[in-house]
């Protein structure tokens, strides 16, 4: 029995869509007539979801926080005692997205069929990460498929709440830097002009900041149209020069040596690499399989190349903290951790410490970035406003004085 989406029209004309269980698509197009339906478009779930995810599209992904509240959900049925595929149609009942229903009962008709719900995740693998599938196959296969559930939920949801704080640390210096840039520009576009037509009048000798604030005012009204282009293209460019995966990783070990921005790169990759490790240990996932999952997660390229090479040496015999200290892309605090827990053999909990270690200094470096950066920007803009009113008021009072 699979699971399909439908397209359908009722007696008024009406368009209706839904998910329905079935064998075959034949069998769904009886069940919409004996309802009074008259079925446009019937296709599997797993199907369309490989013709969306070969196209493009803005819903290609099922929402992180989506993936954590599905995950939370399933462990506590799953917990609970209820077979899996009740558990599963449940959770389908419970959305009210339609796209995550159908991809759940997906899964669930593929669980159905008697294949392992890791195998019904691998239907989609674009919603279902590798890590995600490599959790529960080892759940499954240790049988302890509820407890490894409550770690995978512990984890996406660990995982929602640092994107979370990192777009919210962004948000606002991003606003506000937006903010100054309209307000600065509207000002030497807009109101700089009509003050400069006042000045122009008198024929008398302007002020060297005045002067320059009219040249300005003067340059962007020509061409701040094709600065923007210009900028448009600029931003296309480096979008593309960073799709060459050389190019991308030379970026990216620049990125490791700036002052801040380098600190808050390698702190995330860490937290993510050890937070992820750490769930793959403790589902008995083996270590040299779970070393390379855990590196996937690293977007940082060169740090990514570190735990390639750490696990070739790991298969060579070496231990796990002396590989990946060979880089020297790792924090000391990290590597310390995870040698301690090789040799105590503690190594999943040694490897969730490092992570809490690494998430609570990434939480206090973003929030000393948003305390910073929010009153520099709040600054620099007051700045830039006082430059510009105090370039049109001198002439004023120049005049004045002249007047007097």
């Amino acid at each position: 029995m699979g699971a399909f989406e439908y397209t359908a029209l009722d007696a008024a004309g009406k368009e209706r869509k839904g998910i329905l269980e079935g064998d075959t698509p034949r069998q769904i197009r009886q069940q919409l007539r004996e309802q009074q339906l008259l079925p446009v478009v019937v296709a599997e779930v797993a199907q369309k979801e490989a013709r969306r995810q070969r196209s493009f599209s803005l819903l290609r992904r099922v929402s992180p926080s989506d993936l954590a509240l599905f995950t939370r959900q399933l462990a506590t049925l799953v917990r609970a005692g209820l077979p899996l595929e009740e558990s599963l149609l449940a959770v389908s009942q419970q959305t009210e997205k339609q796209r995550v229903q159908s991809i759940v009962l997906g899964v669930r008709a593929r669980v159905m069929e008697g294949h392992t719900l890791a195998a019904g995740f691998a239907e989609f693998p674009r919603v279902f990460p590798e890590i995600y599938r490599a959790t529960v196959a080892a759940g499954e296969q240790a049988g302890h498929l509820d407890n490894v559930l409550e770690r995978l939920a512990d984890y996406t949801e660990s995982r929602e709440q640092i994107r979370q704080k990192v777009l919210a640390a962004m948000l606002y210096p991003i606003v506000l830097t937006v903010m100054c840039f309209a307000i600065v520009s509207g000002l030497l576009v807009f109101v700089v002009p009509k003050v400069v037509a006042v000045f122009e009048t008198s024929k008398a000798k302007l002020p060297l900041i005045t002067r320059v604030l009219i040249a300005t005012s003067d340059f962007l009204r020509a061409y701040g149209i094709y600065l923007l282009i210009a900028g448009i293209l600029v931003w296309i460019l480096v979008g593309r020069w960073l799709r060459d995966p050389a190019a991308r990783r030379r970026f990216h070990r620049l990125q490791l040596h700036m002052p801040m921005l380098g600190k808050l790169s390698r702190g995330f990759n860490t937290a993510r690499f050890t937070r992820t490790f750490s769930i793959l240990s403790a589902s008995s996932v083996p270590v040299l399989e779970a070393m390379r999952i855990a590196g996937e997660v690293v977007t940082n390229l060169p740090m990514r190349d570190a735990v390639t090479d750490a696990a070739a040496r790991v298969r060579e015999g070496a231990p796990i903290g002396r590989s990946l200290a060979a880089s020297r892309m790792f924090p000391p605090m990290t590597i310390h951790l995870i040698s301690s827990g090789e040799s105590s053999g503690e190594l999943e909990s040694m490897l969730e410490r490092a992570a809490i270690s690494q998430e609570r200094e990434l939480d206090g470096l973003m929030a000393a970035m948003v305390g910073l950066l929010g009153p520099l920007l709040i600054i620099l803009m007051g700045a830039f406003v006082m430059g510009i009113v105090f370039a049109m008021l001198l002439p004023i009072f120049e005049m004045n004085q002249l007047i007097h």
